[in-house]
C-alpha cells in the first residue's frame, strides 16, 4: 500500500510533515489548498480514518500510525482559533 506525506502549514508558521499509510489522504486534502481549521481538522481526520481502515482491510489490524498522527493533529489543532487557516503545502 504506497504511503503519502503530505506537508502542512499551521497557522503560525510552522511546517510539519505528516504521514498517511494510503493515498486515501488525496481524496480529503489537496497540496496548495488553505483550509479553515475546523475544515482541515475534518478532512485530515477523515481521510486518515479512511487510510487507517483500508489498512485494516487488507492487513487485518488498522494502521496505528495513522491513528497517532490523527491524533497529533486534533493536539497541535487545539493550539489555534477555527478561524485560522492550515495550508497543505505538498503530498508526496
Amino acid at each position: 500500500m504506497p504511503e503519502v506525506r503530505f506537508l502542512i502549514r499551521w497557522p503560525d508558521g510552522r511546517e510539519e510533515s505528516c504521514y498517511s499509510p494510503s493515498t486515501s489522504i488525496h481524496e480529503h486534502l489537496s497540496a496548495g489548498q488553505s483550509y479553515p481549521l475546523p475544515e482541515f481538522l475534518a478532512r485530515s481526520q477523515a481521510g486518515l480514518d479512511q487510510a487507517a481502515r483500508r489498512v485494516e482491510a487488507k492487513f487485518g489490524f488498522r494502521c496505528s500510525s495513522a491513528d497517532a498522527q490523527a491524533a497529533s493533529i486534533r493536539v497541535r489543532a487545539a493550539e489555534f482559533s477555527p478561524e485560522e487557516t492550515v495550508t497543505c503545502l505538498s503530498m508526496t
